[in-house]
């Protein structure tokens, strides 16, 4: 037994005998491995596809209830019914592009109904009057 033993020192000499790591926690953690960047041979779509939020989908239509003209008239605002997926950036840019006007703030809400209303509040610089009226609201 002895001389087995000895044998197998004998061919461990040459290789080196790493000392165990001391772990000083019980939770382990994965090693942080090398991460490439992607490198594809080939393109996964054929075309890019459109934007399909552009300002037309954005903006449903104006809405013309009684206390939506309430707001033209009473606090600069206009009232729209807008696509649901939309954010206050996308009406933003739409209302500019649509209506040449700039929005000081936008308040959405999500009706019972599940459309989303956006309230629109233009800055000093533009009338709202004849903005609804540009519109055809008025």
């Amino acid at each position: 037994l002895s001389q087995l033993s000895e044998s197998k020192m004998v061919k461990k000499e040459g290789t080196a005998v790493h000392a165990r790591k001391v772990r000083t926690s019980v939770h382990f953690f994965r090693p942080k491995t090398l991460a490439l960047t992607r490198n594809p041979k080939y393109r996964r779509h054929a075309i890019n596809h459109a934007n399909k939020m552009d300002s037309f989908q954005v903006i449903r239509h104006p809405l013309t209830t009684e206390s939506a003209m309430q707001q033209v008239e009473n606090h600069n605002t206009l009232v729209f019914i807008v696509d649901r997926r939309a954010n206050k950036c996308q009406i933003r840019r739409a209302i500019q592009s649509l209506y040449s006007v700039k929005a000081d703030r936008i308040n959405t809400l999500i009706r019972p109904d599940g459309q989303k209303k956006a309230y629109v509040r233009l800055t000093g610089d533009y009338d709202t009057m004849q903005v609804a009226g540009k519109i055809g609201l008025i």
